[in-house]
């Protein structure tokens, strides 16, 4: 019921998804660019879509009362961006303590601009051997582009300008904020 209202709502907003995720248990999935609130809004009803429980990472701000319980509810986790706390290893072991997990994460980490992506998802993906899926948020199109997943070869030089390529012509709903020329933090 859920996913045929989704799909009535993706209609009614003007949206369609062009590809489709594959069948794997495992992936990561980076979604960008993120460049509004509207994202996140948008991923939830393409989550519902597409029938896959795609989890995600916040800001612990948002994990507090009142709200905590529906971002918990919806497969949310809390990051605190604030300390070290080895975030990496610590999402490689739900990898490995899971039959079935799939991540969705923006690389930029942030709606607000930025001059590069973070490379955690790089690494998450090198380190638990699983593909990474880009889906896109084309606003100018109204499309949701999905891409087949890339395996990572662990060379960040020659993965992320495959990566980077795919996202260059996706233009979201802010595209002022996407900094697609820019090389990684590593």
């Amino acid at each position: 019921m859920i996913q045929s209202i989704s799909k009535l709502i993706l209609e009614c907003l003007g949206w369609s998804i062009v590809g489709k995720l594959p069948e794997d248990k495992k992936y990561i999935v980076i979604i960008g660019p993120h460049t509004s609130n509207w994202d996140f809004v948008l991923g939830m009803i393409v989550r519902n879509v597409l029938g896959v429980k795609i989890r995600f990472l916040a800001k612990h701000q948002l994990f507090y009362p009142p709200y905590g319980w529906l971002f918990r509810w919806l497969g949310g986790s809390p990051v605190y961006r604030n300390k070290n706390n080895n975030l990496v290893d610590q999402v490689v072991a739900m990898y490995q303590e899971s039959d079935e997990f799939v991540l969705g994460i923006a690389p930029e980490g942030t709606r607000s601009e930025i001059k590069r992506w973070k490379s955690g998802f790089y690494h998450i993906a090198t380190k638990a051997n699983i593909p990474i899926e880009m889906i896109g948020f084309d606003f100018k199109n109204r499309e949701i582009k999905i891409r087949a997943p890339l395996m990572p070869t662990g060379d960040v030089d020659i993965d992320f300008p495959i990566i980077l390529d795919y996202f260059r012509n996706i233009e979201g709903r802010h595209p002022k904020k996407i900094p697609f020329h820019q090389p990684i933090n590593k």
